[in-house]
């Protein structure tokens, strides 16, 4: 796959490509949000969802099935991100990427050519003005290329209460219970990285 053919990007690989580990993880957290997978539980952390799966659809990301697996009790991102069952799943998810040339060996980072890549997707792909008519893979890919405004503006008070953005305190004082609802769900085309289309 290294010869230059195109390569169709999920929205974890984007995140990965773009932001790292941390990145990813946040995305496949956000994807088992919107399926009712996980919920936020006490500030920073979350948990399993009461759902245990979703039909129809298609199934979820390995990355987001090693995240649920992992959640037998609550936990927060950075523990996510540091579990060795997580960090398999994101070994995993780079060895396609690699073989792509997408990923240089042997630290694995993202050559120029994989970083304007993902620059040229966040400049065709700008934030968009709201959540509204938005896919949840449309919602993923935002995250994926946008990060912290995309999750502020996509699925706010689960990132605020969860823990991919950072609360805002003023005086000492948390505004985290004045953060506003999000939704999911919906129609549109924000972006197709590949496969799976509107979940």
């Amino acid at each position: 796959m290294g010869d230059g053919t195109a390569v169709r990007l999920e929205p974890h690989e984007i995140a990965l490509l773009g932001g790292g580990p941390r990145a990813a993880v946040t995305v496949a957290l956000v994807e088992l949000h919107l399926r009712g997978l996980v919920e936020a539980d006490l500030p920073g952390t979350v948990r399993r969802g009461v759902a245990d799966a979703v039909a129809g659809g298609p199934p979820p990301s390995a990355l987001a099935e090693a995240m649920h697996t992992f959640l037998g009790k609550p936990a927060g991102l950075r523990t996510l991100v540091r579990a060795p069952a997580i960090r398999l799943a994101v070994a995993l998810l780079r060895i396609p990427l690699a073989e792509a040339g997408l990923l240089r060996y042997p630290l694995l980072g993202p050559p120029r050519a994989a970083r304007r890549h993902v620059r040229d997707l966040r400049h065709d792909h700008p934030l968009p003005a709201n959540r509204r008519g938005l896919s949840d893979h449309d919602r993923l890919s935002a995250v994926a290329l946008h990060g912290e405004p995309a999750l502020r503006l996509l699925v706010p008070r689960f990132a605020l209460r969860a823990g991919p953005v950072r609360r805002a305190e003023v005086g000492g004082k948390s505004l985290l219970k004045h953060a506003p609802r999000g939704t999911s769900g919906g129609g549109g085309g924000y972006l197709s990285c590949g496969g799976g289309g509107g979940d």
